[in-house]
């Protein structure tokens, strides 16, 4: 089994843009006209769709309305990360920090206003 998230979005082109040029994301499938995409990093995946298409089941249809979601990168050098993604003119929206279960993340926005936390695990400590 696996589990992979899906946003509905009329932003569908630039989330592919920002997933693949801050993360390296590939591209698994691209829908003809832009109605849809997969990306994939790693072993995960992360696609976007269009909204109030009436091949998709109603639950499908509305698009996401910017609140209550976040997506979390999980990279082994977060303070490089924090460099690179500052360096090419990403807004950070809370800055690099340690939390007390391990954590060292820091937070960028995505195109529909998901929370992209950017996160370093403490493996070593056994926490997380």
């Amino acid at each position: 089994m696996k589990i992979w998230s899906g946003v509905v979005t009329e932003k569908v082109m630039e989330s592919r843009d920002f997933y693949v040029r801050l993360f390296g994301c590939e591209v698994l499938y691209e829908g003809e006209g832009g109605w849809f995409v997969l990306l994939q990093l790693g072993s995960t995946e992360l696609g976007f769709m269009k909204p109030n298409l009436e091949t998709q089941a109603p639950i499908f249809r509305p698009a996401f309305q910017g609140k209550g979601v976040w997506v979390v990168v999980d990279v082994p050098d977060v303070e490089a990360e924090y460099q690179r993604i500052k360096s090419l003119g990403v807004p950070i929206e809370a800055e690099l920090r340690d939390e007390p279960w391990g954590d060292r993340h820091f937070v960028i926005v995505d195109p529909n206003g998901i929370g992209v936390d950017i996160v370093q695990r403490d493996h070593e400590e056994g926490n997380a």
